[in-house]
């Protein structure tokens, strides 16, 4: 067991060499440290724009949605052209789709936006609620919502991986020396709980734990938008406590899903970290405010 944890110490430290001399190699042949930084940003940025388009349109397939014609719903559309023409965003297209619980959602950005809307709210929402619903959606077009977070997301797992190469040389041999220690134990299980094992968990520990800060951070910022969202849709119809009715509705018609599309649906939840965790403020709050702002319609927001 010995020889063992000798072997996988060599084979560890050997890895750390060459992630050493890797890096090397990228640090001279690297530009400047202005150059670098702007070759990553624009590396992240990138990414985060082919991730959106292509997760864009992965999302969009598997709804299996169709365009709504105008033929099929005119009075829909001249609600939709005055919302157009009141906001800075060009026509959108709007899909019909059986979503698992009514509900809408919007895709894309204000020039090339996809709003899709669950069949049921047809029926479960009047005129001037679907409006006020669609004018949210548009709001959150306007304002490049989506891509926003998915860029922040995307500069942010950029970042931590470049942290992880940089820190490679120095953690895959602290690795190397736990689980040889442990093998000479003769407990190769316990190769964390071991003086290094502890520093490397540690090290990820902290790792983790500002992952969870960024997607706080993320999360809150939906949030916010989500509120935004309600005062743009209520400052251009006119009507928020249409809005409240409508997001009364989709409330009581079906309970939260936790499926592919929970990240962009309305839902409440009482529990403490579900909801700091949720791109959604809670339904009840965003009521309870824009009855307020109904009962106030003078108040600045």
């Amino acid at each position: 067991m010995t020889t063992v944890g000798l072997l996988l110490l060599l084979w560890y430290l050997g890895l750390g060499a060459v992630s050493y001399w890797a890096l090397s190699v990228l640090w001279l042949s690297a530009p400047g440290p202005a150059e670098t930084a702007f070759l990553i940003l624009t590396v992240a940025l990138f990414g985060g724009y082919l991730s959106y388009r292509l997760g864009t349109r992965q999302l969009l397939s598997s709804l299996e949605a169709v365009e709504l014609p105008r033929s099929h719903a005119p009075g829909f559309y001249r609600r939709l052209d005055g919302l157009e023409s009141r906001m800075g965003v060009e026509s959108p297209t709007v899909l019909i789709a059986r979503l698992p619980t009514p509900n809408a959602f919007a895709l894309g950005s204000k020039r090339n936006g996809v709003v899709v809307l669950d069949r049921s709210l047809f029926r479960l929402l009047s005129v001037d609620e679907l409006e006020a619903l669609v004018a949210h959606e548009l709001a959150h077009l306007e304002g490049y919502d989506a891509f926003v977070q998915t860029l922040a997301y995307s500069v942010f797992r950029t970042v931590a991986g470049l942290v992880f190469l940089l820190l490679a040389p120095l953690l895959l041999p602290i690795g190397g020396i736990a689980r040889a220690v442990a093998w000479a134990r003769g407990d190769p299980a316990s190769w964390s709980r071991t003086a290094f094992g502890r520093l490397l968990g540690l090290v990820e520990g902290t790792v983790v734990i500002c992952f969870l800060l960024v997607t706080l951070a993320v999360r809150a910022h939906s949030r916010r938008r989500e509120y935004a969202a309600d005062d743009r849709a209520a400052a251009v119809t006119g009507r928020p406590a249409a809005l409240a009715r409508a997001l009364l509705t989709i409330q009581r018609a079906a309970a939260p899903s936790s499926g592919l599309l929970s990240t962009l649906y309305v839902h409440t939840e009482e529990d403490k970290w579900t909801r700091l965790l949720s791109t959604h403020p809670s339904t009840d709050d965003r009521i309870e405010r824009l009855l307020e702002r109904a009962r106030t319609p003078n108040r600045r927001r």
